[in-house]
């Protein structure tokens, strides 16, 4: 066993090489850190509910519970873990596939952006399924256990992103959510040092997914389920190394065979700050539409635009659609759009539904909707530019703007005003405007699945910290069944 405080190893020769930087890091953040900042848990009280009615929500769709399990019909588990929405229990790294996937599958859950993108609410499929891990061995666990842990793991995911591309090598984000969700389910499932950093390194062994199932002409319904797999793969790691699993420490820094050489040509990971709670304070909630967050203003102006245009839709000879960088790298798609998960991911055509339809759900995705001619016609006369100052707003950490702006110009020569959208609903700058209607989003997102005055016990105690914070988990769950 290598010893908990250095972690060293044996290379070649006898030499004694010391473990990766980074693994201790993010280890000793993961066993050592205790968030102490009230904004951070207010936040994370709204993340853990908003996440739960995204999951609940999906449960509409039939293309997710095609992908959940139990895979074979008439196959039943007793004493594995039940998690929101469902009736079956399941081996516990299936249930964090499942919540994973459930929370991700519409689009609709927080987000954050920065060198890479990703949904740090992804995690909480394996954060809840260990929670309820621990609740079936030592009873007691509350909510705040639960919101300590959903800090923790935005901040590695959210902090990792800010310094660290993998896009732009082809990987997908969900890399960071397999890591997040590791380490901190680890820490809760009670891994001694030595078996933290052992299913870290096993984490980054794993490599990374192709970004391909997110873009055209591939774009498809594994952009879903990414992380649903990613969460629960984890957690698996988590349970693996609680076994004795051996780790490897230097995962990321061997030559030619290590993830840097192999998967980022040579770059080195980094962190660009401390670890705290940075992440959760300032995260991305998508509030009144389903839109892949690059499209989160645009949306809202074209909203804006409908409330005084709407009635002139088919005398629209051109749309001009200005966006930030990172939106002409993600949702500028023109051509054949193939399913619903293509639809989310194009720019042009969530601005073309909001300018016919004043608004834009979920359910403007399925084939049905997608079927009016009108929604091509737009998307066929519509431009999108990038705006310089967009970029750089966007970049800029003291700001960290998504701005968006909309025109439409009609066949009689006339035109539109032009809307801009610098911050969208769900940014810490419109926190005070975005609560409200989160209350509003819960509902509806679990109007066909939770029992309505359970639905409204939750959020009566959504606005009361210490009775949440304190409540028991088991007690919580109760409340999500009908």
């Amino acid at each position: 066993m290598l010893d908990d405080a250095t972690v060293m190893s044996k290379s070649a020769g006898n030499r004694v090489q010391q473990a990766d930087a980074l693994l201790n890091q993010l280890t000793d953040y993961a066993l050592g850190y205790t968030p102490d900042d009230l904004e951070a848990y207010d936040t994370a009280r709204y993340c853990f509910i908003d996440s739960l009615g995204c999951a609940l929500h999906s449960l509409d769709d039939p293309d997710c519970q095609r992908v959940l399990a139990p895979w074979l019909d008439g196959i039943t588990l007793t004493g594995g873990v039940r998690i929101p929405g469902l009736k079956q229990e399941l081996d516990p790294v299936q249930a964090a596939f499942n919540l994973g996937s459930m929370i991700r599958w519409l689009d609709f859950n927080d987000t954050w952006l920065a060198a890479e993108w990703g949904h740090p609410s992804d995690n909480l499929g394996g954060i809840l399924v260990a929670a309820l891990l621990m609740e079936k061995r030592q009873p007691g666990i509350s909510l705040y256990d639960i919101l300590t842990a959903m800090i923790k793991a935005y901040e590695i995911q959210g902090v990792l992103a800010l310094g660290n591309s993998f896009n732009q090598f082809g990987l997908d984000h969900i890399i960071l959510v397999r890591v997040a969700t590791t380490l901190v389910t680890s820490v809760m499932l009670g891994a001694s040092r030595q078996q933290v950093f052992n299913a870290l390194s096993n984490a980054w062994v794993d490599g990374g997914s192709l970004r391909c199932y997110r873009h055209a002409p591939d774009t498809g319904p594994r952009k879903s389920w990414a992380a649903g797999d990613a969460t629960a793969r984890g957690l698996w790691l988590a349970l693996l190394a609680l076994r004795g699993e051996t780790g490897y420490p230097h995962a990321l820094s061997t030559p030619r065979w290590g993830f840097q050489d192999s998967l980022l040509h040579g770059r080195e990971l980094t962190l660009l700050q401390p670890l705290g709670c940075y992440v959760m304070q300032n995260i991305l909630f998508k509030v009144a539409f389903p839109a892949e967050f690059h499209a989160q203003t645009a949306v809202e102006a074209a909203i804006l635009l409908y409330s005084v245009e709407g009635e002139r839709c088919d005398d629209i000879s051109h749309i001009v659609i200005e966006t930030q960088r990172a939106g002409m790298q993600i949702i500028n798609k023109t051509g054949t759009l193939n399913n619903p998960a293509d639809r989310d991911h194009c720019l042009q055509y969530m601005v073309a539904v909001a300018l016919l339809r004043g608004k834009l759900t979920s359910e403007d995705y399925r084939d049905s909707r997608a079927a009016d001619p009108r929604i091509d016609r737009l998307r066929a006369c519509t431009e999108v530019i990038e705006n310089p100052d967009f970029t750089q707003a966007y970049y800029e950490p003291s700001r960290r703007a998504i701005p968006g702006a909309v025109q439409v110009f009609f066949n009689d020569g006339s035109q539109s005003q032009r809307i801009v959208v610098e911050y969208p609903l769900g940014h810490r700058q419109r926190r005070d405007e975005a609560l409200p209607l989160l209350h509003k989003k819960f509902r509806t997102n679990t109007s066909n699945t939770l029992d309505k005055d359970h639905c409204e016990q939750i959020l009566v105690l959504l606005d009361d910290s210490e009775r949440f914070d304190a409540m028991p988990l088991g007690d919580f769950m109760r409340l999500l069944r009908s």
